[in-house]
């Protein structure tokens, strides 16, 4: 398995549109204490766009401002001073809410419902209908791989879990715009390969994706512009390719040279370059790459677990075009497990039904005599037609069921 490389800016540009969703002017936000003091200066005059079906990277150390710019962006916080537009409008229009999914840095969930239950009881605040709230809920807990714990409490869920049932809420309406605070904190390798799928998915269908984090090599992945904080300013913004691009070096790969063709380009580059200069090493695979590869080859041994699973598809709702149908694209298959064909388990016939048990004259004759009282002394047994009404009627039922005479 390789490792995720950087988009080439071919798809870079023929996914994204030149209409701007998020627009940043001047933005600064001051923290005061109680007498109204200027306590820390959080975000200091910050000026950024993001455009359409772009993954737009907030950089920075701890303290650096990309939390607060976040909730500025949400319209949890009111800024200092400054403009911010949301698809045209204040963060804090109610129609722009509905077309935004967040997932904050800590998972807030109700630690006493379970995982259906809770992007179910997400679903209703959008106010989506039963039938298509189920339809989400079961695509979202597969694709983040909870499908097999759904019935088990959000409190019992280790930091991961809940970072993967977060993801899932935070795309239950299908948002345009998703911001993503953290997404890959306390998730294992595969988890966060996954979410860095996941993100590029969500790109390539024209949603705009906002991500905050300070895992490099995450943002490395997945971004196609970065700013990066320090002291609440930008301290550098751009594509990566122009940040990371080291003009003074060449780096040249090919396939592996029998030693007499290695000293021949040696000698070429040597009578232009210095020696010292020259590098010359082995290519080699990063340590996510080798331990997906290790785990991808252990998986089909593996026995079932009760904790959270490698996704499988990116929810269809997630991939469905322009026209509403789903794209046959598979995001996650080479983490998904391999199919297996399942043996055709033929129908059940109805249990044969037990013949009736066959009725002893004999036996139920003498039953009949046992229920007639015993005659008095000095009198003589009725005669039949004497008999009480109760007993008669008794001999009639008896006599139906027999199929006798009465």
């Amino acid at each position: 398995m390789t490792a995720l490389e950087p988009n080439p800016p071919s798809e870079i540009e023929n996914r994204k549109s030149e209409e701007v969703v998020v627009s940043v002017r001047g933005l600064t936000k001051v923290f005061k204490d109680f007498w109204n003091r200027p306590k820390a200066r959080a975000v200091d005059s910050v000026d950024f766009d993001v455009r359409r079906g772009e993954v737009f990277g907030l950089l920075g150390p701890n303290g650096s401002g990309k939390s607060t710019t976040v909730k500025l962006l949400l319209g949890l916080l009111y800024p200092t001073k400054g403009h911010i537009e949301v698809f045209g409008h204040s963060p804090r229009h109610v129609q722009t809410k509905a077309r935004i999914g967040y997932l904050p840095e800590e998972s807030y969930l109700y630690r006493f419902l379970n995982s259906r239950e809770t992007l179910d009881f997400f679903g209703n605040l959008f106010q989506l209908g039963k039938g298509e709230r189920d339809n989400r809920v079961e695509q979202l807990l597969e694709m983040v791989g909870l499908s097999q714990t759904r019935m088990r409490t959000v409190g019992e869920f280790s930091k991961g879990m809940q970072r993967r049932i977060g993801l899932a809420q935070a795309l239950i309406n299908d948002p345009d715009l998703v911001i993503l605070d953290e997404p890959t904190s306390g998730l294992d390798p595969i988890g966060c390969r996954e979410v860095k799928d996941l993100i590029l998915a969500l790109a390539r269908r024209g949603k705009t994706v906002i991500l905050s984090s300070h895992l490099l090599s995450d943002v490395e992945d997945v971004c196609d512009r970065v700013v990066i904080y320090y002291g609440g300013k930008i301290q550098a913004m751009g594509t990566l390719k122009d940040l990371l691009a080291t003009p003074d070096a060449i780096r040249i790969t090919t396939p592996a040279l029998p030693r007499e063709t290695m000293e021949r380009v040696l000698e070429i580059i040597r009578k232009d370059v210095a020696g010292a200069k020259v590098e010359i090493d082995t290519p080699t695979q990063n340590l996510e790459s080798y331990f997906l590869d290790v785990v991808q080859k252990a998986r089909r041994a593996a026995s079932e677990t009760s904790g959270a699973t490698s996704g499988a598809r990116v929810a269809a709702y997630l991939r469905a075009g322009n026209d509403g149908r789903p794209q046959a694209e598979k995001i996650l298959e080479r983490l998904a497990l391999p199919q297996v064909a399942q043996p055709v388990v033929p129908p059940k016939l109805p249990a044969p039904v037990a013949a009736a048990p066959k009725v002893d004259d004999k036996k139920l004759e003498a039953l009949t005599k046992a229920a007639e009282p015993a005659p008095e002394p000095g009198k003589p047994r009725p005669a039949a037609e004497d008999k009480p009404a109760d007993l008669s009627k008794a001999d009639e039922k008896l006599s139906s069921l027999l199929g006798k005479p009465k």
